[in-house]
């Protein structure tokens, strides 16, 4: 997998003949206020310096609207369920004005042969402008028999699909490491998307579901400066996935002055202490996310990564460890239930 941020010299969304972010909101009527609006939320959902605003609003005024095709393997389709969800920008913003989203089998009104050939129309018109979205895993035994799309084994269209995209962006953690499909003893071989497509850039978003704004802010990333972003050793852009819930959360203070609530009713649940002893055990120290530890999100907007529930139980007097300092011995009243895990029957599996 190649995790440069530069892009090879393409002509990387410079077609004239695609319309402009900009030109395409002007024709619904929005303002030329509402579109400086509209840039300096997205430059603040990625987490950019209000000075990026003008470079952004300067790259959708000149700047084409983004092909994407949108492929899916062997998935649930929540990728998808938590990218229409997506409040910076609105996915109907991305959609309709800042992508041209040519192909999703999820949600377009074609089908059969129309749809069929609308793939082939992209390849043809913009080779090395599109961005390949993937949904999902291929399976590649019995020749990838297990997925089928149009007749075609998925992992023959997505490896067609890829050979002029200007890079890969695999959605999910189905896409991007295997998820559920690629357990053990994984009878379809289903793969990552980077383990397939090797001479690509490929960035992984994962999650289950990825958080919303993650998979916006990386298209409007890409379209703003014209390259990838930073990646990570594991193909993440770093502007999402570089930091713990620990680092963020707005309980911090109360952490680091050992202020934490012992039970839910108690008064420093009321003052809003930290939720280190009660849910946020193991999550601190270990989980790259945006979501505050302690509170759980709905499934259709999840953190970047799922919770990593590594620190094992602690017994009744015993000190909780973390890689920012220790906090105070965990009382009797504050003993964790045990998970769902613990409780499992000896009988089930795993």
């Amino acid at each position: 997998m190649i995790l440069r941020s530069d892009l090879p010299n393409t002509g990387f969304f410079n077609s004239p003949t695609m319309q402009t972010f900009y030109e395409s909101i002007r024709c619904r009527g929005i303002s030329r206020r509402g579109f400086l609006k509209f840039c300096s939320v997205t430059a603040a959902s990625m987490g950019l310096a209000p000075a990026y605003a003008s470079k952004i609003a300067h790259a959708m005024e000149t700047k084409p609207r983004i092909p994407v095709p949108w492929y899916h393997g062997n998935e649930c389709t929540c990728c998808s369920e938590s990218f229409i969800r997506s409040a910076h920008p609105l996915v109907g913003d991305v959609v309709m004005s800042m992508i041209n989203l040519e192909y999703d089998d999820l949600i377009m009104a074609a089908a059969g042969h129309q749809a069929e050939a609308i793939p082939e129309r992209v390849m043809r018109d913009h080779p090395g402008e599109y961005v390949l979205a993937v949904e999902g895993d291929p399976p590649l035994a019995e020749d990838g028999m297990y997925c089928f799309v149009g007749g075609k084994p998925f992992v023959e269209n997505l490896k067609r699909a890829a050979e002029k995209a200007a890079f890969v962006v695999s959605w999910g953690q189905c896409a991007s490491f295997g998820c559920v499909q690629t357990a053990h003893p994984n009878p379809t071989r289903g793969t990552p998307v980077h383990k397939i497509i090797r001479d690509k850039p490929v960035v992984n978003v994962p999650g289950c579901p990825p958080t919303a704004e993650v998979m916006t802010g990386v298209l409007s990333y890409v379209l703003a400066f014209g390259h990838l972003p930073a990646l990570d050793r594991k193909g993440r852009p770093q502007m999402f996935y570089s930091h713990r819930i620990h680092d963020k959360c707005y309980r911090r203070g109360h952490f680091d002055a050992g202020q934490f609530v012992e039970r839910w009713d108690d008064e420093g649940a009321r003052k809003g202490y930290c939720l280190y002893k009660m849910a946020a055990r193991g999550r601190p120290p270990t989980t790259p996310a945006r979501r505050p530890c302690g509170t759980r999100a709905p499934r259709s907007t999840s953190a970047p990564a799922t919770a990593a529930w590594a620190a094992p139980r602690r017994a009744s007097g015993t000190t909780a460890r973390s890689t920012t300092g220790a906090p105070p011995s965990v009382s009797s009243r504050s003993r964790r239930r045990p998970t769902r895990w613990a409780a499992r029957s000896p009988s089930m599996p795993g």
